[in-house]
């Protein structure tokens, strides 16, 4: 009995275990696919100009504009091969992801302090 006691224990601890892994996996991977939104869209979403911020964005709207993109019904230079390449899924993490994610004002680089000085 008491072995049956100790083998039930450990099997409740190790399934326990899994959501907690699974939760943090999806999180790894959202990041991970996110990073790559970070070539244009900046670090976790916010831009340094000349594309939009992602930071803070209201989840349904960014659903909407990836649907569109997808779909083709919005019009864009790169974003439509962007978007086709991700499941429904994979739009909807992202759109949490970004909603957030703190909105923050882009510091100047250096050289544009320098020049806006003159």
């Amino acid at each position: 009995m008491q072995r049956f006691t100790v083998t039930l224990v450990w099997v409740c601890f190790t399934l326990a275990m899994f959501p907690a892994q699974a939760e943090e996996l999806a999180m790894t991977s959202i990041r991970t696919l996110a990073a790559s939104c970070a070539a244009c869209h900046g670090p976790n979403g916010n831009s340094l100009g000349g594309t939009p911020t992602l930071a803070a964005l209201n989840q349904q709207y960014f659903i909407q504009r990836m649907q569109g993109f997808k779909d083709g019904s919005v019009s864009a230079t790169v974003m439509h091969h962007h978007a086709k390449g991700l499941t429904t899924e994979e739009i909807t993490a992202l759109a949490a992801f970004f909603a957030q994610q703190p909105r923050q004002t882009p510091q100047p680089l250096p050289h544009q302090s320098f020049l806006g000085a003159q």
